[in-house]
């Protein structure tokens, strides 16, 4: 079973990369990646309130959680990445939020 990435927790982390990084969106997921040389990799996530109430933005959230459990474990260094709850996050099936994901994640060089 795959470790879970090392995560982004601070406002601070989140709005720095919006600011600076590339932003890639798929219907289930959009990601904000940031190249950070030999940094280890750290993942964040976040569902905004226009999704729904606590319940569905806790239940967005473990999804993208899994999915990037998934997804990242052979990565280890060089990219702070934000992945962001859309509508498709919830209602698409899990394989298809996998693809979104690492067609987004290729996209932006990360896979």
């Amino acid at each position: 079973m795959p470790a879970r990435p090392p995560r982004l927790k601070r406002r601070r982390e989140f709005t720095r990369i919006a600011a600076h990084g590339q932003r890639v969106a798929r219907p289930g997921v959009a990601v904000q990646v940031m190249t950070v040389g030999e940094a280890p990799l750290r993942v964040g996530f976040t569902a905004t309130k226009k999704l729904g109430n606590a319940v569905i933005r806790n239940r967005a959230k473990r999804r993208l959680r899994e999915a990037a459990r998934l997804l990242l474990a052979e990565r280890t260094t060089g990219h702070e990445i934000v992945l962001l709850g859309r509508e498709g996050t919830l209602t698409r099936p899990f394989a298809t939020l996998l693809g979104d994901m690492r067609g987004a994640l290729k996209q932006a060089g990360v896979l």
